[in-house]
């Protein structure tokens, strides 16, 4: 059984949807730890150490956060500059997150299509998430496909509520060790290991 660190950074979770939806699915889960970045560090002041002894309590890390301008909120890009030191996550003898797993799960209110080389943003969510990939790489961590939520402005509630079990059944199913190497190689979206429900019941 893996242990799960849920990075949680939204500025404006108060307006939010589906992020909102997702936590209520998420955040009891056993072998989870949620962190909210925003609400833990108002002032951007971020306690590198404790965030390190987060990381390394832990065996599978998730950057959860809406696709602001084709990347993540501040308070991530943040929490990089910070807590991934050299000499401590990269770097000589910088190894401590050594065969960590680490993964994005996004919201966008652009379609599938819209991300794609014919579409209007020109370039897919993996693409554009690349400097994520190459950050896991650097640190010897193991990246996985991003799970994704897309046309979010456009989603009915139901639908939403859809997408919410499928992602409590996708972290599940990474504390459990229930999806290998192999499968989430396969992949461009974590989402593909975990087919939506058609039905919820409330």
């Amino acid at each position: 059984m893996s242990k799960l660190l849920v990075l949680f950074a939204h500025p404006a979770l108060e307006k939010s949807r589906v992020h909102a939806r997702l936590l209520r699915h998420v955040h009891h889960l056993d072998g989870l730890t949620f962190h909210d970045l925003y609400e833990e560090y108002p002032d951007f002041d971020i306690n590198v150490k404790r965030e390190q002894e987060l990381l390394l309590r832990h065996d599978i890390i998730v950057w959860q956060h809406p696709f602001y301008w084709y990347s993540c909120p501040a308070m991530i890009k943040q929490w990089e500059d910070l807590v991934l030191e050299h000499g401590w996550a990269y770097g000589k003898n910088g190894n401590m997150l050594a065969g960590k797993k680490i993964f994005n799960a996004i919201s966008s209110g652009g379609s599938k299509e819209a991300y794609s080389p014919t579409g209007r943003n020109r370039f897919t969510i993996p693409q554009l998430l690349t400097p994520f990939d190459q950050t896991a790489v650097l640190c010897n961590m193991q990246y996985l496909p991003p799970f994704v939520i897309h046309g979010t402005h456009r989603l009915a509630k139901a639908d939403i509520e859809l997408c919410a079990v499928q992602y409590e059944q996708l972290l599940v199913a990474l504390i459990n060790d229930r999806i290998t190497e192999n499968e989430w190689k396969k992949v461009t979206y974590l989402n593909e290991l975990i087919p939506i429900p058609e039905t919820v019941q409330s």
